[in-house]
C-alpha cells in the first residue's frame, strides 16, 4: 500500500493551517506536494464547511492580509470537564481554545459519579444557553488511570466507585458529540502544547496536587498519548516512606510523604484546620511556618525521584502545575535542592523550572484541547466533509 503523503487530504491541509505551518495557498502547495488545483479544490470544501476563513472574509480575530488562511474559531464549540477529588470545572471553548464560559465548584470528596455527573451535565447545559455553534466534542479528565476507548475510569483511588462507570451515557443527555477521556496529568501536559510554541521541545510536566503525576514531552510531542495514564511519580517506592500505607493500597509510596493528601493530614495532626491541598498552599503563602516546611520538604522528596528521570532523559525544562504549583518558588526550591545535589551535572546544567503556563485553568484547557484535537484531526475533518456532499 502506498503511504499517503502529508497534506494529501482536506483534513491534512486544515492541520497545516491551524498549527501555523501554512498561512497561504502557496504555503500549502509547497508543504503538501499537491498541485495548485488540488489545493484549491480541497480548500474550497473547507471554506464551504466554514472551517477556514480567507483574507477579506469575516472573522472574529480581525482583518487578515489578502489570501491569508486561518481556522474559523467560531465554526463550533467544545465542552470541557475536569473532575478532581474535591472540585469539578466545566467550560465551553471555541476551536482556538479560548474560553467562552466556565464554572468551578467544590464537591465532597468521595462523591459518587451518579451524583456528580448529572450536576456536571446540568451546569454545561446552562453554559450552553444562547450558544449558536454546534458542539463537536467533549473533553474530560479524571485523576488516576482511565480507559479512553471505553470512556471509563480504571483506577482512581480518590474517586471511589467511578471505575467502570459509562461516563458517555451522562453526556449523551446533553449532546451527541463524542466524549474524549484522559487522565488529569495528561490534560495538564496537553495544555502546555496547545495553541502556543512549547516552552521546550523536551520537558517533564509534573502535576503536584492531591497526588503526584508526570507527563513527558519529547521533540514537541506527548509520549504515550491517549494511553489513559501517565508517569506514576506518586506511587514510586521510597525508603523515607518506610511502611506507610498509601491510598493505592501499597506501602512506602512517595505520596505518603509528599502527596497533597498526606501533607494535609500532617496539618490536621498539628491541629490546623485544612481539608485540601489548596488550604495548605494558602497557609504557606500566608507565611505559616509548618505549611511552608511541609511544602519545601515535599519538594525535596519529589526532587529525589525526579533525579532518575532527569538523568535518563536530559529534559530542557521541568514544568510544575497542580495545586502545589501555586506556591511555585517555595515548592520548586525544595525540588531543586535535592535534584541538583543528586543529578549528573550535565543533565541539569541548562535545566529550567517553569510554572504551568495556564495556572488553575490548565486542566480545563487541556480537556478542551483534547476535544479540539480530536474534532479537527484529519480523519475527523475528512469524515465531516464527506457527510456534506
Amino acid at each position: 500500500m502506498t503511504e499517503r503523503s502529508p497534506g494529501s487530504t482536506a483534513g491534512d491541509l486544515l492541520t497545516l493551517v491551524r498549527t501555523g505551518q501554512a498561512g497561504t495557498r502557496a504555503d500549502l502547495v509547497r508543504l503538501s506536494g499537491l498541485s495548485r488545483g488540488a489545493v484549491t479544490a480541497r480548500l474550497g470544501a473547507l471554506l464551504a464547511a466554514g472551517l477556514l476563513v480567507e483574507g477579506g472574509e469575516r472573522t472574529s480575530t480581525g482583518g487578515r492580509p489578502a489570501g491569508a488562511l486561518a481556522l474559523d474559531p467560531d465554526a463550533a464549540v467544545v465542552l470541557a470537564v475536569a473532575v478532581g477529588r474535591s472540585r469539578s470545572q466545566v467550560g465551553v471553548f471555541d476551536l482556538a481554545g479560548r474560553e467562552i464560559s466556565s464554572d468551578t465548584r467544590d464537591h465532597e470528596p468521595g462523591i459518587a459519579a451518579s451524583e456528580l455527573m448529572p450536576d456536571v451535565v446540568a451546569r454545561l447545559g446552562r453554559l450552553l444557553e444562547g450558544t449558536a455553534p454546534p458542539v463537536v466534542g467533549v473533553g474530560m479528565s479524571l485523576p488516576g488511570s482511565v480507559d479512553p476507548a471505553r470512556g471509563t475510569s480504571v483506577d482512581a483511588p480518590v474517586l471511589k466507585g467511578w471505575d467502570g462507570v459509562d461516563l458517555a451515557s451522562y453526556v449523551a443527555t446533553l449532546t451527541d458529540a463524542p466524549l474524549h477521556l484522559d487522565n488529569d496529568t495528561a490534560a495538564l501536559t496537553r495544555s502546555e502544547l496547545f495553541g502556543r510554541v512549547p516552552a521546550a521541545a523536551t520537558m517533564l510536566v509534573v502535576k503536584a496536587s492531591t497526588g503526584l503525576g508526570m507527563g513527558l514531552v519529547a521533540d514537541g510531542r506527548i509520549v504515550g498519548e491517549r494511553r489513559g495514564t501517565t508517569g506514576e511519580l506518586g506511587h514510586t517506592r521510597v525508603d523515607v516512606a518506610g511502611d506507610l500505607l498509601c491510598r493505592c493500597g501499597a506501602t512506602g509510596c512517595l505520596e505518603t510523604v509528599a502527596g497533597g493528601w498526606a501533607l494535609v493530614g500532617k496539618l490536621q495532626e498539628a491541629g490546623i484546620e485544612a481539608r485540601h491541598v489548596r488550604d495548605l498552599v494558602a497557609l504557606a503563602l500566608d507565611g505559616d511556618p509548618l505549611a511552608r516546611n511541609l511544602l519545601r520538604e515535599a519538594g525535596r522528596q519529589l526532587g529525589e525521584v525526579l533525579t532518575v528521570a532527569v538523568n535518563l532523559l536530559h529534559p530542557e525544562a521541568v514544568v510544575v502545575g497542580g495545586d502545589m504549583g501555586a506556591a511555585f518558588d517555595l515548592y520548586t526550591a525544595g525540588v531543586r535542592e535535592s535534584l541538583y545535589s543528586r543529578a549528573h551535572p550535565g543533565a541539569v546544567r541548562d535545566l529550567r523550572f517553569l510554572p504551568a503556563a495556564h495556572g488553575e485553568a490548565a486542566g480545563l484547557l487541556g480537556c478542551a484541547a483534547l476535544a479540539i484535537d480530536a474534532a479537527l484531526s484529519p480523519a475527523a475533518v475528512d469524515a465531516h466533509l464527506r457527510t456534506r456532499r
